[in-house]
């Protein structure tokens, strides 16, 4: 695949005070990439850099075969063929929604600015809507209509900061999935910010988990699930315990709730001391087995309850089950290892 965007050890710096440090990261043709991080942790600044809003105080940032930032020197942003989609959708409230998308194509002729228009507005499912003004619609269709405005231009890349964060959490993962549809149905490369990992895993194709301006990992969803490379990229997406543990042999680990096999990593020995990470669907509810934790919260899910389970040392642990078993708080459940990855970090 074709390599579209590079960036080799790039910071970003207010001052004295450096935001974003040495990242390096790289971005092939038609792949939709994702800055994702907690609030703060430079995740903004960076797309800002890549846009050309921000200059950027070391390395460089290559588009498409071209640098177009290094220290010194930034091609500003309207010469980078690069589009925009904000966090507050930036729709010109005077203009109606045809010309609110053909906005950044108004030196086409007129014909050929229809034409994007309509097909636009076909392919984000909002046909008939040219003349509709942006107070009339709802948060999602302006949504979709500052997409479409993005798009019109046809940029090498489009850049999209924390689009959905005006809306609710349900509303935010359909929002990206059918982002998604339209970017691939239109061979666009992006890059979402976002600090929710749903909206991350709905949306793109690889991941920078970022925090205090470092990129930890950048990586598939799977791999940042299942594999995570640091202990606060395994805090910080999905759901999961850090349980003490004891390196067995070169394939096992023991902890309070058993011996979980898999692959110990290098400069892990016999006998040290580990942490190991449980998530909640590693452990099932087992009423056979002397292994058990104390019911300390509940929520209710659909299909399954989430239980947070005090064990006999006081460590907690994470468990699914489904809503058919409905364990009362205080009640002792059973634990029975369900482990496929073994992730494990030297303890500090």
């Amino acid at each position: 695949m074709t390599r579209l965007l590079e960036l080799e050890n790039v910071s970003v710096a207010y001052g004295d005070n450096t935001v974003v440090h040495d990242v390096d990261v790289a971005l092939n043709a038609g792949v939709i990439g994702c800055l994702l991080g907690p609030s703060g942790c430079g995740k903004t600044t960076l797309l800002r850099a890549i846009a050309g809003f921000e200059a950027i105080t070391r390395g460089h940032i290559v588009l498409d075969g071209h640098e177009v930032s290094r220290p010194g020197r930034t091609l500003p942003p309207e010469r980078r063929q690069v589009g925009m989609v904000f966090q507050d959708f930036a729709l010109f409230p005077h203009l109606s929604v045809a010309d609110n998308i053909g906005f950044g194509i108004r030196h086409q002729s007129t014909a050929e600015r229809k034409a994007r228009i309509s097909e636009l507005l076909d392919l984000i499912g909002l046909p008939g809507y040219g003349n509709t003004y942006p107070h009339a619609l709802s948060g999602g269709q302006q949504q979709r209509i500052a997409l479409a405005r993005a798009m019109a231009p046809r940029p090498r890349l489009l850049l999209l900061d924390e689009p959905f964060s005006s809306m609710d959490v349900e509303l935010r993962e359909e929002l990206a999935r059918e982002v998604r549809r339209i970017l691939k149905q239109e061979h666009i490369t992006a890059i979402l910010v976002t600090h929710d990992q749903m909206e991350a895993f709905a949306m793109a194709d690889r991941i920078a988990v970022m925090n205090a301006g470092r990129i930890l990992q950048w990586d598939t969803a799977y791999n940042l699930y299942h594999r995570p490379a640091e202990r606060f990229v395994a805090d910080f997406i999905g759901q999961g315990k850090l349980l003490p543990g004891t390196v067995l042999n070169d394939h096992q680990v023991e902890t309070e709730i058993g011996i979980i096999t898999g692959l110990i990593p290098e400069g892990c020995d016999k006998g040290d001391p580990v942490d190991v990470l449980v998530r909640p669907d590693d452990i099932r509810p087992d009423k056979s087995s002397p292994i058990s934790g104390e019911v300390l919260d509940k929520a209710f899910r659909g299909a399954s309850f989430l239980y947070t389970l005090r064990l006999a040392s006081g460590g907690k642990v994470l468990c699914f089950a489904p809503s058919h078993d409905n364990f009362a708080m205080g009640e002792r459940i059973g634990l029975k290892l369900a482990f496929n990855h073994l992730v494990i970090f030297p303890r500090a």
